[in-house]
C-alpha cells in the first residue's frame, strides 16, 4: 500500500497504513489518515467527495450510517464513510473507505487514470 501509493502519487509522499486481511468474499476496506496542506472540514470535504465521480457517500451519524464491503459487492463506485477530523495532525480527516476489488481493482482504476490522463491532455494516443 505506501509503496503503490508513493509509486502512483508522490515518492516523497509520507504514508503510514496498516493493511488486515479479514475473511470477505469481495472487497477492500481501508481507514486512511490524510493531512492536508490547508484547512478542509469534514462537511467541506463530503461535499467535494459527493461531486467527485466514482464516489459515494454514505455517512450518517447513525447506525449502518457507514459503508461495509456488502454496500460495495457489485458496485463500480468507492465508498466513503466517518468523515472525521484527525486532531493527530494539522488540517487532518480520517475517513473510512469500501470497494468491491474485483470491480474497481487494478484493470478499471489503469483504463480511469489513462482516460484522465487523456482528457487533461498529459498523453497523446498515436495511431498504429
Amino acid at each position: 500500500m505506501v509503496v503503490e501509493t508513493k509509486k502512483i502519487l508522490d515518492p516523497k509522499i509520507r504514508l503510514s497504513a496498516t493493511c488486515v486481511r479479514v475473511p470477505v468474499f469481495v472487497g477492500h476496506s481501508e481507514a486512511v489518515n490524510i493531512e492536508f496542506e490547508n484547512p478542509i472540514s469534514p462537511d467541506e470535504a463530503r461535499d467535494i467527495l459527493r461531486e467527485a465521480p466514482g464516489i459515494s457517500v454514505i455517512d450518517k451519524r447513525e447506525a449502518g450510517g457507514y459503508a461495509t464491503p456488502i454496500e460495495a459487492v457489485g458496485e463500480y463506485d468507492t465508498y466513503v464513510s466517518r468523515i472525521r477530523e484527525d486532531n493527530t495532525v494539522e488540517n487532518g480527516l480520517s475517513i473510512w473507505v469500501v470497494s468491491d476489488n474485483l470491480r474497481k481493482g487494478a484493470a478499471l482504476n489503469t483504463v480511469q487514470i489513462l482516460e484522465t490522463l487523456i482528457e487533461r491532455r498529459l498523453v497523446e494516443i498515436k495511431a498504429a
